[in-house]
Order: structure tokens, then C-alpha cells, then sequence
């Protein structure tokens, strides 16, 4: 069961505005890139759940998040039906974010009252999303879009909630395009926890990363 209702999760997430994310089989390396990003302030982690028994890997990262990370808000991504989010939530996931819109999926998550986060392309799209009570919409893939598209979304529509995911990297130009046309937070896979990182396990160099990041987001947003 969730220990954050979606209310709390998406304020997190408008306070940090970043969202890192990555999957690896390996429990353990998973505990060493988990701890790495809260050391370096980020308060959310998204587990894409997209390999053979990732199930087991995610039961395991959140538990050890729970027990030894207090604060830290582990969610699920690549999650693509109601069965999957049901499962993932049994197991303590605190949002859930999905490649595209699913109603099916609102609804559980709604049930729950867990912060569930859809892939949306299109403002058709993203109105659907916000009818069936999202509160923050992941812009995705982001690398086919610009903050030009998210400007013009939140010119019309201020109160829209916007979280690009893919395209988005840790250089200031890109993060400040994004959060200078309006967006909430971003997501942040590989241009932050990259196979570089992984390989070598150099966890205090992601620490440093994250810090920077977060920093940076903060600067950009004064």
C-alpha cells in the first residue's frame, strides 16, 4: 500500500522538479543507485518496470527504500494495464506512470487514490487525461517535442501540469528551455543515471550529478 497519497507525491515533485529514473535487474546495484540520488536530494524514483521479474526487483528496492531511505517516494513506470498497476501498488508504489493513456489504469489508481502519471501526445490527449483526474501529465516522448509545445499548451490552459520524459538532459540550456516554457518537473533516465554510471558503479559521481541537477532546476526556477 502507498505510504503517499498522490496530493503529497505531485507536491514533491513540483518542489524538486525532477524525476530520476532507470531500471536494472540487479537488487543490489538497484539499493546503490537508489541511495546515490537521495544523497544527492532527490526525493523520487521512478522504477521502470520493464524487465523479466521486475516485479521481484521493485518489491525489494522499495522495501530497502522504506526501511533505510526515509522521505524517498519509489513509483513504477512502463506500466501498460490495470493488472500491472494493481499489482505494483500491492506492493507499496507510490505512483505509477504509463507510456500512454489508459483509462483502465486511472481508474485503479484513482481507487486507490494513487498519483498515476500518463504518456500524452496531444492536447486532446492531455484534456482526457485531466477529465479522468490526473495531476501531472508526462509529456511523452519528450525528444519529439519542444517547450515551444509546452508554452503553447500553457498559454490556454495555466493550470496544466507537465512533466517531459526523454529528450531531457542535465544541461542548463535544455533544462532552462524546459522550465522557462512552464513545465513542472521533468523525468530524467539515462542522461542522468547512464550505463556509464552503472558499469563502472561510480555512485558518488551520480551523487554529484544529482546534486548539481537539482541545483541547477532550483536556480533556473528563481
Amino acid at each position: 500500500m502507498a505510504q503517499y497519497s498522490r496530493l503529497e507525491v505531485a507536491q514533491v515533485m513540483k518542489e524538486t522538479g525532477m524525476v530520476p529514473l532507470f531500471y536494472h535487474p540487479d537488487i543490489e546495484l538497484g539499493k546503490k543507485v537508489i541511495k546515490a540520488c537521495y544523497e544527492g536530494g532527490a526525493r523520487l524514483m521512478e522504477f521502470t518496470a520493464r524487465g523479466d521479474f521486475a516485479f521481484e526487483v521493485f518489491l525489494e528496492l522499495n522495501k530497502y527504500a522504506v526501511k533505510e531511505l526515509p522521505g524517498m517516494i519509489m513509483g513504477v513506470g512502463s506500466i501498460t494495464d490495470a493488472g500491472a498497476a494493481s499489482m505494483f501498488m500491492q506492493m507499496g508504489a507510490n505512483f505509477i506512470v504509463t507510456p500512454s493513456l489508459r483509462e483502465d489504469i486511472a481508474m485503479v489508481c484513482n481507487r486507490r487514490k494513487v498519483l498515476w502519471s500518463p504518456g500524452c501526445g496531444t492536447l486532446t490527449e492531455i484534456n482526457k487525461a485531466e477529465e479522468l483526474g490526473c495531476e501531472i501529465i508526462k509529456l511523452f516522448p519528450g525528444s519529439t517535442y519542444y517547450p515551444g509545445f509546452v508554452k503553447a499548451i500553457k498559454d490556454p490552459q495555466p493550470w496544466t501540469s507537465i512533466m517531459p520524459t526523454g529528450g531531457v538532459s542535465a544541461e542548463e540550456s535544455n533544462l532552462k528551455g524546459w522550465f522557462d516554457a512552464g513545465v513542472t518537473c521533468v523525468g530524467m533516465g539515462s542522461q542522468l543515471i547512464s550505463k556509464e554510471v552503472l558499469a563502472n558503479e561510480d555512485f558518488k559521481g551520480l551523487t554529484e550529478k544529482v546534486e548539481a541537477t537539482l541545483a541547477l532546476i532550483k536556480s533556473i526556477r528563481k
